[in-house]
């Protein structure tokens, strides 16, 4: 197996347009191509529906694909594609994507593994993608995957992602298809020993604002170490997307699977640790918003959020905290949104992307204070204005957890906050309007505890901080010895 070549000995890319610096040492799309088909040591099936076969066209265009290619199929007729890989109830989906990645590499190695299974590492690429169109004018959106060996007669790897296509023209988009299919094809046979950089290549020319990777999974025998939590923070940390979210169990998930035509409650925090006044203001929280009119239960998700300034120390994140965290999170059972959202109507944007039912999000007091701090806001044409116009543009409201004064112990809540005197007006439409509610029934005893506070006690062995967590998250900080430091 050749690693990827040094770019100045590959060939130059007289087919695309790079964005590269000059002197980047990162390949064309057509010098990663070229050099995959030169690798006799590689060969594979390409299966495509949606968009045209963007990603094997690159292979047959810059030449020696008979290198390469076994195989190649569209099944665009859906009678046609169920025949072959089963009826689905989506073909756009990661479901259509498995089904085709298993059929196509089940049966390539059952053809061809008598007579090159020693020497060869077989690879199936599937992609199912909808475009726009003239009769779709929304975003285009696909799921891309590829099945491999990582050395010959090994166990099959893989790994899917799934993308929005952000052009507005149909062309466009089918050039994007092409270009990040063909960095996932040669990330996944040439960089799989390093998922941190297979991901940061993925991309290669493309801008971020013609492409977004909201998921990546791997899985199978090349990547038994990898935890894709932290490959979903990695989509985030590289900007190949602003949100990533997975399940308690660890799942990545595709935001829409989990988001479509649901009711969503958001609770944002750093949860280092998770604190009873984190159960509180979730118990709380829901309380308040399965009474709103039109509610309905078993259309509801409640995430915890972490942003990107929630999980870094000076600039730098640390994996094993974030992994600390997340495992503190899952005991609640609530899925994960890990976001590069510092602003709060640019959350609201990304949630109602996915549905336009009640949005919820719950904050304690010093939060709702930042959100009427002018100084966040100068980047805006309209001021505060227009950010509050952004984000309570749908169905959203603001749940808020009191806070009791460090000086007076007097309570401070939604109904008596005090904001700049110009915008006692603005706060007071606010609330009369029910854009923002205090919440109600709290339990008095959490006042107290503040999740720095703990942290302090955690770290001087003051043994009061475990009346103040969570019995599960005593337990897990005390095992692994969180927080020490």
């Amino acid at each position: 197996m050749k690693p990827l070549p040094d770019p100045q000995y590959a060939p130059s890319d007289s087919m695309t347009d790079s964005t590269h610096d000059e002197g980047s040492k990162s390949l064309s799309t057509s010098q990663k191509v070229f050099h995959t088909n030169l690798d006799r040591e590689t060969y594979g099936t390409f299966a495509e529906i949606g968009a045209g076969q963007e990603v094997v066209r690159w292979f047959f265009r810059v030449g020696g694909a008979s290198g390469t290619i076994a195989k190649t199929i569209s099944a665009y007729d859906m009678t046609t594609s169920d025949a072959i890989y089963g009826k689905c109830e989506r073909y756009v989906s990661r479901e259509r994507l498995c089904k085709m990645l298993e059929y196509e590499y089940e049966l390539l190695e059952q053809r061809l593994r008598a007579k090159r299974g020693p020497t060869t590492r077989f690879f199936a690429f599937a992609d199912t993608v909808a475009a726009s169109s003239y009769s779709r004018k929304r975003d285009g959106d696909g799921w891309l995957g590829i099945r491999f060996q990582h050395k010959p007669e090994a166990e099959p790897s893989e790994i899917i992602i799934h993308v929005r296509l952000l052009d507005l023209e149909n062309l466009r988009q089918q050039e994007v298809l092409g270009q990040i299919g063909v960095g996932l094809v040669c990330g996944g046979l040439y960089q799989f020993s390093d998922p941190v950089n297979l991901v940061k290549s993925l991309l290669g020319e493309l801008t971020r604002d013609r492409i977004e990777v909201d998921l990546i999974k791997f899985s199978g025998a090349a990547f038994t170490k990898v935890d894709n939590r932290l490959m979903s923070l990695e989509l985030v940390t590289q900007g190949l997307a602003d949100a990533a979210l997975f399940m308690p169990e660890g799942e990545v998930i595709q935001p829409a699977e989990l988001l479509y035509k649901k009711s969503i409650l958001v609770n944002r925090g750093s949860f280092r640790p998770v604190t009873n006044v984190t159960i509180d203001m979730l118990r709380c929280g829901q309380a308040t918003f399965v009474q709103e009119e039109g509610f309905s239960g078993d259309q509801t998700v409640t995430l915890m959020e972490m942003t990107l300034s929630n999980l870094s120390n000076k600039g730098t994140i640390n994996p094993q905290d974030f992994l600390d965290r997340v495992d503190m999170l899952s005991t609640l059972g609530n899925p994960v949104l890990v976001s590069n959202y510092m602003r709060f109507f640019k959350l609201a944007a990304y949630l109602f992307r996915h549905t336009q039912k009640k949005i919820g999000l719950v904050m304690g007091v010093p939060t709702l204070k930042e959100i009427f701090l002018e100084k966040y806001y100068e980047d805006l044409e309209g001021g505060i204005l227009e950010s509050f116009g952004r984000l309570f543009k749908h169905d959203l409201k603001l749940y808020v957890y009191p806070l009791k004064d460090k000086t007076t112990n007097a309570l401070i809540t939604a109904g008596n906050l005090r904001v700049d005197t110009h915008l006692r007006h603005l706060y007071s439409y606010m609330t009369e309007n029910c854009y923002i509610e205090g919440m109600r029934d709290i339990d008095e005893n959490c006042l107290d505890i503040f999740s720095r506070k703990v942290l302090g006690k955690i770290r001087k062995d003051d043994s009061s901080w475990e009346s103040e967590v969570p019995e599960s998250v005593v337990h897990m900080i005390k095992e692994r010895g969180l927080f020490k430091e």
